[in-house]
């Protein structure tokens, strides 16, 4: 044996350590659990995005704002009832600046407490906010001389967003969707409608066809788009009070909304494309009825 050298015994078999997950704050973001809607169910955090903790499902009856426009008109709408507001120190600024105190506790926080909240691709701007939903009207005290919107079975959030700024834009008194089939006013409509939601109430209802006779028997207007119509819209005469009844995309209007409507209008396009996204068609229906009727 030369000198350096040391005896070789039998070789131990290799023993594997058991894993031990670490605890407390030092949690790494890949270690974290997944939960909640729209949460990533515990997958592995790559990078380039906001790693998220688990959340707890939350209850029907709240409404979730976050956003500068959705969080800043509730805040100032009398009608609302407030649970949690939570809000970063820039972001309060900019409240007490532009709004005044808020009129319900705060809880500063860091943007990542907000970010665990919400889904990744949530712009929340620094707000959060819980609250109560707004009360909904009756159809009957709507007034005669009301414009409704009534959406048949429209799904996307961000439509329906976008159909309610519109409707704020315009003047519409109401919006009628269904029970089923319609996304909740909250996360994803309510900042797609940038603050609508405190100024259209929305009326959900079980059956639409039930709601549509109920609006004829109020003396209303029933008007229905549908692409392959036989009448341009423009040539229809409008009279108040108006309902202006969507479908939803790929399948428009059902067919018993179709009967249950006064009139079948079309909107005439000029170019090679002869359809429009339903928000966009909702904005120049709303359009075109306020230039008739404002006289």
């Amino acid at each position: 044996m030369s000198d350096g050298e040391r005896p070789q015994g039998p070789k131990k078999p290799f023993q594997k350590k058991p894993y031990r997950p670490r605890t407390g704050g030092s949690e790494r973001p890949w270690e974290r659990g997944g939960g909640g809607q729209g949460a990533g169910g515990g997958k592995p955090f790559r990078g380039g995005g906001r790693p998220r903790g688990p959340r707890p499902p939350m209850p029907l009856d709240v409404t979730v704002l976050y956003g500068w426009h959705p969080v800043a008109e509730a805040l100032r709408n009398p009608a609302r009832s407030f649970r949690r507001l939570m809000a970063t120190e820039n972001a309060m600024i900019r409240v007490r600046e532009e709004i005044g105190e808020p009129p319900c506790p705060v809880e500063l926080v860091r943007p990542g407490e907000i970010d665990r909240l919400l889904t990744p691709d949530a712009v929340h701007q620094g707000l959060y906010l819980e609250c109560e939903p707004l009360e909904a009207p009756d159809l009957r005290s709507l007034g005669p001389d009301a414009l409704v919107l009534v959406l048949d079975q429209i799904t996307d959030p961000h439509n329906v967003g976008a159909m309610l700024r519109s409707a704020a834009a315009f003047g519409v008194d109401a919006v009628i969707v269904t029970v089923r089939h319609s996304p909740d006013a909250t996360g994803v409509l309510a900042k797609s409608a940038s603050g609508a939601l405190e100024h259209v109430p929305i009326i959900a209802v079980r059956n639409l066809g039930d709601a549509l006779l109920e609006l004829r028997n109020a003396g209303y207007m029933r008007v229905g788009f549908d692409s392959e119509a036989d009448t341009p819209y423009e040539q229809i005469r409008l009279t108040r009070p108006l309902a202006l009844v969507m479908g939803a995309e790929g399948k428009g209007l059902r067919q018993r909304t179709l009967g249950l409507c006064d009139a079948v209008a079309r909107l005439d396009m000029p170019g090679s494309i002869k359809s429009l996204n339903v928000s966009n068609a909702t904005a120049i229906a709303l359009y075109s009825a306020h230039l008739r009727l404002r006289g």
